[in-house]
Formats: structure tokens, sequence, C-alpha cells
């Protein structure tokens, strides 16, 4: 059984991506709640106000989501997840400082080694222009102080990061795709991925 991840920046296509991989493969969809989050209205209001109860917030319930999945003995299918677990340290570092960092630091890596890793993570990348299109299109209201400048950060990291991922990370050029409009080109995406994650 392999657990897929579908990751990349805000607005790239992570949730689409994972549900049309989860309905093909009849796997168990993961997806990441992100409107729960009290403290993020406040957070893309004032960063600084608000990241380090941002951060911690997402970083308990995402652990508690991934702690129920790997703990149920039950579970006999794939996984398809629209984010990465060590997705919210990769943000933290962008957004905190200090003794807040450092706080949420040690944290992380009491968490973080009590999760399995991925089999397998699709990285969608996209431009910062793309991303702002796509992002006003779904019409979050907390997303709308999103600005370009934050979006180059946040790929940049992405970048960084999975250029030294310890799993497989195959790369997706979402702003040449159109899987969701395109059936054939969704067709073909997700026959990419099924035969790296078989082969991973």
């Amino acid at each position: 059984m392999a657990t897929i991840v579908v990751e990349g920046p805000i607005g790239v296509g992570k949730t689409s991506l994972a549900r049309y991989l989860a309905d093909e493969l009849d796997a168990r969809l993961v997806l990441e709640v992100v409107e729960e989050n009290p403290f993020l209205a406040g957070f893309y209001q004032d960063r600084k106000a608000f990241a380090f109860q941002a951060q911690v917030f997402f970083l308990l319930s995402r652990f508690r989501q991934h702690m129920a999945l790997a703990q149920d003995a039950l579970f006999q299918r794939d996984t398809v997840s629209d984010y990465l677990f060590e997705k919210d340290f990769l943000f933290a570092s962008l957004n905190l400082a200090g003794a807040e960092w450092e706080l949420y630091r040690q944290l992380f890596e009491q968490l973080e080694p009590r999760l399995p890793p991925p089999d397998l993570v699709i990285y969608l990348r996209a431009a910062p222009e793309l991303l702002l299109k796509r992002i006003a299109k779904r019409g979050r209201a907390f997303e709308r102080g999103i600005r370009a400048d934050y979006l180059e950060r946040v790929s940049a990291a992405y970048d960084a990061h999975f250029r030294h991922a310890p799993y497989p990370v195959h790369v997706v050029e979402a702003g040449e795709l159109d899987y969701v409009a395109s059936e054939r080109e969704r067709a073909a995406l997700l026959r990419r991925v099924i035969d790296l994650a078989r082969a991973a």
C-alpha cells in the first residue's frame, strides 16, 4: 500500500489532483484542514502578531490527523494526501523568528519522527502570478492579503526542501498543464503518478 502526497505552494492545485488520484486508486483521501484554523485570517492581516499561533494550530491538528491514519490497523488501501506533514516546518521557517521559532522547532522535532514518511511526493510548481490568479478565483476571504513576494518565498522554500528530501519526489510544472479542464492531460498525469507510486 502506498502513501502519495501532493504538495506545492498555495493555489497550485494540490487538492484537485489529490481528489482525482484518490478516485482513480480508490484510495483514502486526506485533506488539509485550513478554514478551521482560527488564527489564519489574523495571520494574513498581521503575520508577525499571529504567525506563532497559526503555525502551532496547524502543527498539532496535522499531527493528530496523521497519527490517526498511522494507527488505523484496519487501513488496507492506498492513501492520497494534499499536504505533507513537513510542510508546517517549511512555512514556520518563513514566518517565525527568535524565541518563537526555537520553541516551534523543538515541538516539531518531538513530533515528526513519530510519523512514517510518504512513499512518493508529487511536487506541483507554478509561477506566483498564476498562483495569485487561482487564489483569487477560489475566493477565500482570508487569502486576499497574499502577495506575490510571499508566494515567491514559499516556492523557493519548497524548491530547497525537495532538493534534499529523503523520499522520492516527482516535480510537475503545473503551470503547463490543465488537468482540471482537460481530461486528456488529467489521464496522462494520473497514469504517470500511479506508475511512479507502484515503482516506489
